[in-house]
């Protein structure tokens, strides 16, 4: 398959997905990284409405601009595609005062659990899904994402 039948062939697979279930919002958390980007591009490729949220918590400047820059250029791209933006930095700094000793791997783990808990209201409030970004490699071949965080997705479209 070319690259641009394998486009093709999962923009038609998420719409197609959505239609069946009647899904009428499409939700991607966007990171910075080239697959929220991919995944959030293929979303809004659909024609259904997209939103793209990026969520800091306790980010980098530089990082943080790469997911405002791609949420910037997909609303300005697609027409169905929105972005908002949801810092979670106070609502995880408030979580880590609760803890004695808490776990570097525990806390790390909490913050995609956190964004995962906020695309999921966001989502439910738009009659919407969570489209997960995980890929093939990464979460589906040597199980590198947080259970219950960025694995707990409806639908992983580049998780093949």
């Amino acid at each position: 398959m070319t690259p641009k039948q394998r486009i093709n062939h999962i923009t038609r697979w998420i719409k197609s997905y959505a239609t069946k279930h009647k899904i009428t919002t499409l939700v991607v958390g966007i990171s910075g990284g080239i697959d929220s980007a991919v995944v959030s591009t293929l979303s809004a490729r659909t024609g259904l409405p997209t939103i793209a949220v990026s969520m800091p918590i306790k980010q980098s400047k530089s990082t943080h601009s790469l997911s405002l820059a791609h949420g910037q250029w997909l609303t300005h791209k697609f027409d169905n595609a929105t972005h908002m933006t949801v810092d979670l930095t106070p609502t995880f700094r408030q979580f880590e005062t609760c803890f004695v000793n808490p776990s570097d791997l525990g806390l790390a783990n909490s913050r995609s659990r956190l964004r995962m808990m906020c695309l999921y209201q966001i989502a439910q409030g738009q009659d919407g899904i969570v489209v997960g970004t995980g890929n093939r490699v990464e979460d589906f071949g040597v199980g590198f994402y947080t259970k219950y965080g960025d694995g707990g997705v409806d639908i992983s479209p580049i998780g093949d």
